[in-house]
């Protein structure tokens, strides 16, 4: 690690290391296996138990019980927690969780009705152009890249894929307001990606995800106790214990966005995530008795959203450019082969 200068009575604090691309894109493709396999947990855990808002809530539950754990066994989270206080970010910094809430209420609520196939197709369209977007504003720690003919590629190209893998899937009622809920939560979530890389960028990696919980969960349960979904019935909770381990995944997959988005940009990062999710849905698939085995169009779209990944990085380097992190406290360093300017 490297620190900066301390300046005017301000105390130089090291600047953590941002991953090799190369190193960014496996891990947060690996993040997409450990996604896809929280989709089906969470969804399995709410038909279960009766409502699928109940997945949302026992996932958000868990990952919060397990920061909060973490927070109070490291001294190096805490210590984060702290930078962080003093990093002084706008208070808009810290709302990055509303993303990940978001996306998982809508959810519940629109696959039933659009279908998987169309709510992620739409998902993953507005997450592309919310990548494309927040990478462009430099709200990302990996600074500002431009609007360049091969990140427009790759965001279509990624669009057309998980079209591709969604082949044959039942689509339901196409309702347009609903497609474009779909669009604005793939929005949110690409804010998500940005603003939780932003917060870590200011205090840890640990910081980042914690705040993304602290703001997500009490959401999730408003949600849920405004539907009646917690004053209803007692609920059926399943015995399987696989079906609880939502909370970890989210906590693995948040860890893996934030220290990916500093490297990649925000971009690349979905589309990595999206290729991990496809290969992991490929393998649950297989491996799942009585599954419906390996299908083409979802191996193919897999392998085509990580080449959209590949293709939405070419010539960014050259385009990229000093983040701008409103804080007197952060500093910017540029290291060879790290794939640009990490503030932190």
């Amino acid at each position: 690690m490297s620190g900066r200068p301390a300046a005017a009575g301000i105390p130089a604090r090291p600047v953590p290391r941002v991953l090799p691309p190369w190193a960014a894109m496996v891990v947060v493709t690996l993040a997409g296996f450990a996604s896809a396999a929280q989709g089906v947990a969470n969804a399995e855990l709410g038909e279960r138990a009766g409502n699928a808002t109940l997945g949302a809530v026992v996932n958000n539950l868990g990952g919060t019980l397990l920061i909060g754990v973490g927070v109070l066994a490291l001294p190096s989270a805490r210590a984060g927690l702290v930078a962080l206080r003093r990093a002084r970010l706008p208070w808009w910094a810290y709302l990055g969780g509303l993303g990940g809430a978001a996306i998982v209420l809508l959810g519940a609520y629109i696959v039933p009705v659009l279908g998987v196939a169309v709510f992620t197709i739409a998902q993953v369209a507005g997450g592309s152009l919310g990548g494309l977007a927040v990478d462009r504003a430099g709200l990302a720690p990996v600074g500002r890249l431009a609007l360049t003919p091969a990140r427009v590629a790759g965001a279509l190209l990624g669009v057309a894929a998980v079209a591709l893998a969604q082949l044959g899937r039942p689509v339901g009622d196409l309702a347009l307001g609903l497609v474009l809920l779909a669009v604005a939560g793939g929005v949110a979530v690409a804010l998500q990606s940005a603003l939780n890389a932003r917060v870590s960028a200011a205090g840890s990696a640990a910081a980042g995800v914690a705040v993304n919980f602290a703001t997500a969960t009490p959401v999730v349960l408003l949600v849920a106790a405004l539907a009646g979904v917690l004053a209803g019935p007692a609920p059926t909770w399943p015995d399987a214990w696989y079906l609880y381990t939502g909370g970890l995944l989210g906590v693995v997959i948040v860890a893996s966005l934030v220290v990916g988005v500093p490297a990649i940009g925000v971009l690349r990062t979905g589309l990595a995530l999206v290729a991990g999710q496809l290969g992991g849905a490929l393998l649950l698939d297989a491996l799942v008795p009585g599954g419906p085995g390996v299908r083409l169009p979802v191996l193919a779209g897999a392998l085509l959203t990580l080449l959209a990944a590949l293709i939405a990085g070419r010539g960014s380097a050259r385009s990229r450019t000093r983040a701008a992190v409103p804080s007197a406290r952060v500093a910017a360093d540029e290291r060879p082969g790290a794939g640009g300017k990490l503030v932190g």
